[in-house]
Parts: C-alpha cells; sequence; structure tokens
C-alpha cells in the first residue's frame, strides 16, 4: 500500500491507490454480498468488476490515488467508451451501451463504497451521472421450435458431445433452466423418485459448496418430461464434470454446434434453448403467470397461494413435450 497519506477529514490517512481500493473492495466491502456464492462465482464476479479498474487505470494512464480521482479522468473513461459504442469509423466493430453502463457504473459503486468504508461520508463522487443509454438490449437468439424437434434432436446429431455436456442440452431443451442451474444441482435436488419427476432450483448454503441463483425468483420446481427426464435418470447426483466449469461447458456446446453446423442462423448458442422454451409455452398457450414460475421470472403482483402444483405444471408441459428417440440419449 502507498505509504504517502492524505488528510480527509481532518485524519491522516494512506494514500491509496484505485487497485488497492479494489482490493479491500473484494475483501472487505463486499465479502458479506459474496459469502454465498461459490468459487466459480466469487472469480466471475471480481473479474467483471476488475475490467473497470484496468480500463479505468490504462485510460488515465497510471494507478492513481483515489484521492486524486477527477472528474476529467472520470470523463476519459466515459469518452473511451463512447468510442467504442459509437466509433467514428462506420465500419468498426461497435460495442453496447451497456457494457459501458456498466462500466461507468462499477467505477461510481468502488468510489462510493470505498469512501464509506473508510468513513469519508459526503464526498463528491466524480464518476456519478457518466453512464449510457440503452435504447435496444441485445438477446440471445432463440433456436427455431421446428428446428430443435428436426435437427438438434435428430439421432445422431449430438452423439459428438460428451454425455455430460449432451445430457445437459437434452435438459435445458425441456426444462428451460439456465445451463447454470443444471450445472450446480446436487443429489437431494434431483427427485426423480417423486410422484412427479422434477428438479429443484435455489441456493445452496453449504459451506463447503455454497452457490447463488440469480434472483429470488429464480427459485422453483421444473417437473421432467420427456427427454429431460430420461438424461436426467443417468445424473442422480448432478452433473459433476462442469459444476464448476460453466466456461468449458459453454465453449464445448457452441463449438460442437458451430462444427456440426447445427445453428440456423451461425449465433445461436447453448443458452439459446432456454429462450426456445419459453416460445414453446407461448406457442403452446401455457398460462402467462405459470410461464413466469418455470422460467424464474419475476410476477408483477403479490403474492397468494403456491404458485399452482407440480401436476399441473407437469400437464401443462406435457402439452409442449417434444417427441424423441431414447438413443439420443
Amino acid at each position: 500500500m502507498a505509504v504517502e497519506t492524505a488528510v480527509l477529514g481532518g485524519v491522516d490517512r494512506p494514500r491509496v491507490k484505485v487497485s488497492e481500493a479494489f482490493e479491500i473492495y473484494c475483501n472487505e466491502v463486499a465479502a458479506v454480498e459474496i459469502v454465498g456464492k461459490s468459487e466459480e462465482q466469487k472469480k466471475s464476479w471480481k473479474k467483471v468488476k476488475k475490467y473497470a479498474v484496468e480500463v479505468f487505470t490504462k485510460v488515465v494512464g497510471e494507478d492513481l490515488a483515489m484521492e486524486d480521482i477527477t472528474r476529467d479522468h472520470a470523463k476519459k473513461m466515459h469518452d473511451h467508451f463512447k468510442g467504442m459504442i459509437a466509433p467514428k469509423d462506420a465500419k468498426a466493430a461497435k460495442k453496447s451501451a451497456s457494457l459501458g453502463k456498466r462500466r461507468m457504473g462499477d467505477m461510481s459503486i468502488l468510489y462510493k463504497r470505498y469512501f464509506a468504508h473508510i468513513g469519508v461520508e459526503g464526498r463528491p463522487n466524480p464518476f456519478e451521472g457518466l453512464t449510457f443509454n440503452q435504447k435496444f438490449k441485445k438477446s440471445r437468439l432463440p433456436f427455431p421450435i421446428e428446428w430443435v424437434r428436426d435437427v438438434i434432436l435428430k439421432p445422431g446429431a449430438l452423439a459428438g458431445l460428451n454425455d455430460d455436456a449432451r445430457h445437459i442440452v437434452l435438459v435445458c431443451i425441456e426444462t428451460g433452466a439456465r445451463p447454470i442451474e443444471l450445472r450446480y444441482l446436487r443429489k437431494d435436488r434431483i427427485k426423480l423418485h417423486d410422484k412427479v419427476p422434477h428438479i429443484l432450483v435455489e441456493p445452496s448454503f453449504d459451506p463447503d459448496e455454497p452457490h447463488e441463483v440469480k434472483t429470488v425468483s429464480s427459485v422453483r420446481r421444473i417437473p421432467l418430461v420427456g427427454v429431460a427426464l430420461e438424461a436426467m435418470k443417468l445424473h442422480p447426483d448432478g452433473f459433476e464434470r462442469y459444476r464448476e466449469n460453466g466456461n468449458t461447458l459453454s465453449a464445448t456446446v457452441n463449438s460442437f454446434l458451430k462444427e456440426n453446423k447445427l445453428q440456423p442462423t451461425g449465433k445461436e448458442t447453448l443458452y439459446g434453448f432456454r429462450h426456445t422454451f419459453e416460445d414453446r409455452l407461448k406457442e403452446g398457450r401455457i398460462d402467462d403467470e405459470l410461464r413466469k414460475i418455470l422460467m424464474g421470472h419475476s410476477i408483477d403482483r403479490e403474492k397468494y397461494g403456491s404458485g399452482g402444483s407440480l401436476k399441473l405444471y407437469q400437464e401443462e408441459l406435457m402439452k409442449i413435450v417434444y417427441p424423441f428417440d431414447p438413443a439420443i440419449v
């Protein structure tokens, strides 16, 4: 840590650089907030947050002391992202406005919470108000419903994938679960022998294997029907191979889809099966609220009752279930 001192509120304090403040933020300020994350989730969280610090340091040309950051420094970072979002060269690749918005927001939060942490309240935040508005948000492409039925589920189409990756794809198709939700399944959340076979998506508070779910509404029960049930029968303890290797899973599946021409536009990814699942719910005229429950989306009203039985969920999903050849499992 820098040995020079700065006078803040009449008290001499060490001059802490941005990179050092970031480590304090991760290890002290946000420690309680990330305690429930898995090791993979913690690494991912820190990697994303650190990107803003790295960009800021590169743009201003040095690892400044937190007290030395000015509005001009913050504007330099804002201008950097402006050039990426709306480059002067019309042919240059463009980044999304949400990227700049998130990174500027990360620096603003770091600045605000670091000084609050050391007891300095009310300090003007040089990043305040420097953001970007995004008119259109990019969405992952769904696979066409018929494409999944006629191409992806065709015998032999996924045969080149290892068992865990292939079975995760099959379960994604018939549950709409996020890949990370399937990767973190444990034996106690895979209910193959219940009257209605299903999986439970919920956080883990086990200190040895903690993990979070995306939102409160993500906690849910999803019946296992069709090919998803058959695939899960082969993994009663979950998908250990990819439990802490989400990037490897995505790379494996997405490369396979590309190499085997299983993407109708060349841009669809593993996550696209979740979007296809929602399309199928809509096409099947499944009740809007039940769609949100099954997808793990929030319901914009006060919650009453249990949300319905698993038997109801199962009956509704059977209306849209894909036929399949058992050989594909």
